[in-house]
């Protein structure tokens, strides 16, 4: 009896249209989605996704993420997670190591992510003077909650971020050779300890933070 009113109710709810529209939206709806901040690694020309398309990168992580191939894997807070996914675009890795044949390659100069946040000092070896780098073996897709991009997202002033409801939101992605996470670098940790300018609220962790200023004294991004 309980089977043959759910294909009543089924049959019912499908033959309205609004209804199966609704139906299908719920299907396709995916957990984890492009933030507005990680845009502009596609819509660059610096970003290492510059013009892949959208679409396919989020159809493709969601379903490594739903087949269980690319679990959660916690990050430097509750709110934050990653996803290691076998490289499916044609992004290259996004750091070189630093030697002493390189070194006089390297430029810096005071910068900003967004319009809001205020600049601050970052290094890099330019493409154009390396050479291309090779392809990356592996995507770092990294994932803050709903909650967390909310929190910051008011406290920048930016109320078109708070209607979205995927549980997910992808804020970065980085093209590497290992499938786990590399040390953040020490700027981020430090603009992370405040909110209002861009960061997510989160004290520094002094051990952390040496391990991150190890790594990052011997490499620079590539860009």
């Amino acid at each position: 009896l309980k089977a043959r009113r759910m294909r009543a109710l089924r049959r019912s709810i499908l033959s309205r249209p609004d209804s199966l529209r609704c139906l299908c939206a719920v299907a396709m709806a995916h957990k984890l989605v492009l933030d507005p901040f990680v845009l502009r690694s596609f819509d660059e020309p610096t970003g290492c996704l510059y013009q892949f398309d959208k679409s396919l990168f989020e159809k493709t992580v969601n379903a490594a993420f739903e087949d269980g191939s690319a679990p959660l894997v916690d990050g430097y807070a509750p709110f934050c997670k990653h996803v290691f996914v076998p490289n499916f675009t044609p992004a290259k890795v996004s750091a070189l190591a630093i030697s002493k044949e390189n070194e006089a390659l390297l430029r810096s100069a005071y910068e900003a992510r967004t319009e809001q946040e205020l600049p601050v000092l970052a290094r890099w070896f330019p493409k154009e003077a390396v050479g291309e780098p090779p392809v990356a073996k592996f995507l770092d897709v990294i994932l803050y909650s709903r909650e967390q991009i909310r929190k910051e997202a008011t406290a920048m002033g930016r109320p078109e971020e708070l209607e979205e409801d995927a549980p997910w939101g992808i804020i970065s992605v980085k093209p590497q050779d290992v499938d786990y996470e590399l040390p953040m670098q020490p700027i981020t940790m430090m603009r992370n300890t405040m909110v209002e300018e861009g960061g997510s609220g989160v004290p520094l962790e002094r051990e952390k933070y040496i391990a991150s200023v190890e790594f990052w004294a011997g490499h620079a991004l590539i860009k």
